[in-house]
């Protein structure tokens, strides 16, 4: 009775089960329920956050971050991070608050969507005939800097998740999937506007542009989620076209064959064109597999030309590519629509809009620390902001340039 036991486990088996593996091209876009961006607060070991990235009028880059973290029986940790840069003067503000007292939902209201903590206040506004449905986030997160911000959905983009159901959006680990050790997931505003006034060193400075929401969980320790996350975000001049695409790479333990076959690299992305969502783009590509250029569906990231970083001792890129390819969903151009950006952002010592390198376990909270660095990883992010241009390939073939900025983000963990 034991040995059938234990023989029902194949150790070969698949434990990483990624989002794509239950969608098809024709149906990418999975609507989001009003429930997928609750606050879930997950216990074990988990991270959850709420970010809102905005490109404002002035070109700066604006971010408000909630993170919730769960580390096994500790009580959950919560920060508030912001941060302001202005690429034309380089001026950088960065300001990251561990907050007591944080409560979903607010008191006041049963929407889970909202939270508050001793130094923010983040309230949900549902749309109406007159208004979109918007975020109104408040908070001081340090003596020098208060924030006022409304940030809202754009009416005629939806938000969306990879895939229909409670199970869209969702990557799993575990031999059994039904039942896993962990999860990741991600719920995405394409495109939103905001407005509002950030006060810096008494100084108030207008808080109005474009830009995304995103609601993420890794629900398992991150170190075992990810050896590797890629961030982008393009946001045109034109103030109607935008591009997101969110990798990650899995740990060695996660893969198609189990333990020690991991290295899969999990995409989900999509573009906004003329305040329309064009296309829903997810894609897989398995450790020893060439990526395949005639597939219909592309999301791809890619670092190019890689040199050992003096300071964080990575192989950190000297070029970045993003790729978007799939179904059109616009209604007026059925087909197929591709996007890419190509960009050069020169030495790891010497980059190109660069914003900062982030030692990550300088920036979070003890308890937290001392668990990743048990696993013996030490990670860094780094942060870029670049003029660039969204090269569009529409159904019919024609081509179109936008120009704009991106925000991109490499995140190496082991």
């Amino acid at each position: 009775m034991f040995s059938s036991f234990f023989s029902a486990i194949d150790p070969n088996a698949p434990n990483l089960h990624p989002v794509t593996d239950r969608v098809t091209a024709a149906d990418l876009f999975g609507e989001l329920t009003p429930d997928d961006n609750d606050w879930v607060c997950p216990g074990g070991f988990a991270v959850e956050t709420h970010v809102w990235y905005n490109r404002l009028e002035d070109g700066s880059f604006l971010m408000c971050q909630v993170i919730h973290s769960s580390i096994g029986l500790w009580y959950p940790t919560v920060q508030f991070t912001f941060r302001l840069f202005n690429p034309a003067t380089k001026a950088h503000i960065w300001r990251s608050a561990n907050v007591s007292g944080f409560v979903s939902p607010a008191p006041g209201t049963d929407d889970k969507r909202t939270g508050k903590s001793d130094k923010f206040t983040v309230l949900f506004k549902p749309a109406t005939a007159g208004t979109e449905e918007t975020y109104s986030i408040t908070s001081n997160p340090a003596d020098d800097v208060q924030v006022s911000l409304d940030v809202s959905r754009v009416a005629s983009v939806p938000g969306f998740k990879l895939g229909k159901g409670p199970k869209g959006g969702n990557t799993y680990f575990g031999a059994d999937a039904e039942n896993p050790d962990g999860y990741v997931w991600h719920r995405f505003w394409p495109s939103t506007t905001c407005k509002g006034t950030i006060v810096v060193n008494g100084k108030a400075v207008p808080a109005n542009g474009t830009g995304m929401f995103v609601h993420a969980i890794q629900g398992m320790r991150p170190n075992l989620v990810a050896s590797r996350w890629n961030f982008a975000l393009f946001e045109g001049d034109d103030g109607k076209t935008s591009a997101t695409m969110m990798e990650f790479t899995s740990t060695p333990g996660y893969g198609k064959k189990g333990d020690g076959s991991g290295g899969a690299a999990i995409n989900v992305g999509c573009v906004v064109k003329d305040g329309q969502l064009a296309v829903v783009t997810g894609e897989t590509i398995w450790p020893g597999e060439l990526a395949d250029d005639g597939v219909p569906v592309q999301s791809r990231a890619k670092h190019h030309d890689t040199k050992v970083d003096e300071d964080t001792g990575y192989n950190a890129p000297t070029r970045l590519s993003y790729h978007w390819k799939g179904p059109s969903l616009l209604g007026d151009a059925p087909g197929t629509l591709a996007a890419s950006v190509d960009l050069p952002v020169g030495d790891p010592q010497a980059y190109s809009g660069l914003i900062e390198k982030v030692d990550v376990l300088g920036e979070i909270p003890q308890v937290i620390k001392a668990v990743i660095a048990y696993a013996g990883t030490k990670p860094y992010i780094y942060c870029w902001m670049n003029p660039a241009t969204l090269n569009i390939t529409l159904p019919d073939g024609k081509t179109e340039e936008v120009k704009g900025a991106l925000i991109h983000e490499a995140t190496f963990i082991s």
